[in-house]
């Protein structure tokens, strides 16, 4: 039976740091297989809203309801089992470990017979390898350290993390950020591959044009509040952008 419903629910979220809220009231539902850009100025909350989802951080008030039950993460490990990856480096990766231990750390391939504990680096090196090749990385050396990646490079190679946790959905944060036009471009493949595979994209990003070119909607946040959702075919690039700084939809 085909499944209905959001994957995920935000029902009046909210952050507080003593007297300051970072969020408030958030509500939003993140569907099957969409590309939804979260935008707004420094300081509107985009940052607080993805570390609530990825676990790193706990809400103030409100709810998230995943599959009709209420709850909190309390790590982005707990995130991650229940479908929610993240790209956001300082959670996603570590960049002394190598490709292959990136995509499967937390859950290391052991050799046989198991009770030994011996890890199984070759298989885990050549599945590394499979899940790089499906994002056209396959053949960058899987024991190089992340740390001597590019940027683009680093973004597949927390993309494969995500694919093989499995993950429904899966938060890019920023990920055109420094990088020039050759970059951007293989980013953003990255997320119509990553979109190819049925997996929800929730895009945080500055840039309109990259925005425009990739979702299928858009939720803007100015201080802590929403203030626009509206679908990626009824506006440009320049149209987001002012709503950006008006905090108001045209």
């Amino acid at each position: 039976m085909a499944l209905v419903g959001p994957l995920l629910e935000l029902r009046g979220v909210g952050k507080r740091y003593g007297a300051v809220r970072a969020l408030e009231g958030i509500d939003l539902e993140i569907g099957r297989r969409e590309v939804i850009g979260l935008c707004g100025d420094n300081g509107a909350g985009k940052s607080t809203l993805i570390r609530i989802l990825a676990g790193a951080t706990t809400p103030s008030e409100g709810a998230l309801v995943m599959n009709g039950q209420n709850f909190v993460f309390s790590s982005p490990a707990q995130a991650l089992a229940r479908g929610i990856a993240t790209t956001y480096q300082d959670l996603a990766l570590a960049p002394r470990l190598s490709i292959a231990q990136n995509v499967f750390m937390g859950g290391e391939l052991l050799r046989k017979p198991a009770f030994l504990g011996l890890l199984d680096r070759g298989r885990m090196e050549d599945e590394a390898a499979g899940y790089l090749d499906r994002f056209g990385f396959g053949d960058i050396d899987m024991c190089r350290p992340v740390a001597d990646l590019s940027g683009g490079q680093r973004q597949a190679v927390a993309l494969a993390r995500a694919l093989r946790w499995r993950a429904r959905i899966v938060i890019m944060d920023e990920p055109t950020a420094a990088l020039g036009v050759a970059e951007t471009a293989q980013v953003l493949d990255l997320i119509r591959r990553l979109h190819a595979e049925g997996v929800t994209v929730l895009l945080v990003s500055h840039d309109m044009e990259a925005v425009a070119a990739v979702t299928t909607r858009v939720v803007v946040l100015k201080k802590g509040r929403k203030v626009a959702e509206l679908p990626t075919s009824r506006t440009t690039a320049r149209q987001l952008g002012d709503i950006v700084v008006s905090g108001a939809a045209a």
